[in-house]
């Protein structure tokens, strides 16, 4: 018994090399997801537009934080949408309605976030655009 406490304790405390490897995995998880989905790459096109667009217009501060809120929330849903596509392929290599269902529930989810996305963009862009015209 005081073997298998000592490894839980083990398990729970706070390493920093363990912290750094979890980085290094999420970013091998971004590097897949920018080099293999080829939505991503359309993700990419518009996130460089969107920072473009706020630099040029110099969009204040507070505008600034909405615009990274939308890239973000895009790009969260995009990696989402992603996993869940490739764990039920992984789990369900055959056609199955069901986890057709699955994978059209998250694609919705990367639709509506950049859906929100657009229409914080047009929000935030719009007033700096109108005030040059």
């Amino acid at each position: 018994m005081k073997q298998l406490r000592h490894a839980s304790e083990r398990a729970i405390r706070f390493s920093l090399r363990a912290r750094l490897k979890s980085f290094i995995f999420a970013g091998r998880g971004l590097r897949c997801l920018v080099q293999k989905e080829h939505n991503a790459w359309v993700h990419i096109v518009a996130s460089v537009g969107a920072i473009a667009t706020g630099l040029i217009l110099q969009i204040s501060v507070s505008d600034w934080r909405w615009v990274v809120l939308a890239i973000a929330l895009v790009w969260l849903a995009e990696a989402f949408n992603t996993a869940i596509e490739d764990l039920c392929n992984r789990i369900c290599p055959e056609f199955d309605s069901a986890i057709g269902r699955i994978k059209d529930l998250a694609a919705g989810g990367v639709l509506m976030a950049s859906i929100a996305a657009a229409g914080i963009g047009i929000l935030t862009f719009a007033p700096y655009l109108a005030h040059l015209f």
